[in-house]
C-alpha cells in the first residue's frame, strides 16, 4: 500500500512516474509536444524527457524502426478546457477531429509525432487536487 507523508494532502497517494514513447525524430517530437503543453526537462540526440502536470515524465527514445502510421499513442493528454484545446490545435493547423463524448470524457484526436494519433481528453477531476 502506498502512503502519503502528509495526511492533509488531498491528492491521490500515487501517480504515474514515467511513460515511454519511441520516435524517429526526437527533436521534432519535443517541439511538437512542448507545443501541446509539456515541459522539456532534458534532451539528447536519441532521448528526451518532458514533464506533464503532476510530475509524470514522458521519456522519448529514438528508434530507427518505422512507426506504423495512425498508431495510437500509448497515452492521452488530459486538459481542463477541451473546447479551448481543440481551438488552439485548429489554430496551429493540426486538423483536430470532431469532439466525441464518452461516459466520462469529451475528446478529440490530432496527428502527433511520427504520425501517432494523439488523443486529447477533457478532465473529470472537478475541483479535486491532482
Amino acid at each position: 500500500m502506498l502512503s502519503r507523508r502528509r495526511t492533509r494532502d488531498p491528492r491521490p497517494g500515487a501517480a504515474i512516474g514515467h511513460v515511454f514513447l519511441k520516435v524517429r525524430d526526437v527533436a521534432g517530437a519535443v517541439q511538437f509536444l512542448a507545443g501541446q503543453g509539456l515541459r522539456p526537462i532534458a534532451e539528447g540526440d536519441d532521448f528526451a524527457v518532458l514533464e506533464l502536470r503532476g510530475g509524470t515524465h514522458l521519456l522519448l527514445t529514438g528508434t530507427r524502426r518505422r512507426i506504423k502510421p495512425r498508431t495510437a499513442a500509448p497515452f492521452d493528454l488530459m486538459v481542463d478546457d477541451i473546447d479551448a484545446a481543440r481551438e488552439l490545435c485548429r489554430a496551429k493547423g493540426l486538423k483536430p477531429s470532431r469532439i466525441r463524448r464518452s461516459h466520462f470524457h469529451r475528446s478529440f484526436t490530432i496527428n502527433g509525432p511520427d504520425q501517432y494519433v494523439l488523443t486529447i481528453t477533457s478532465s473529470h477531476t472537478g475541483n479535486r487536487a491532482i
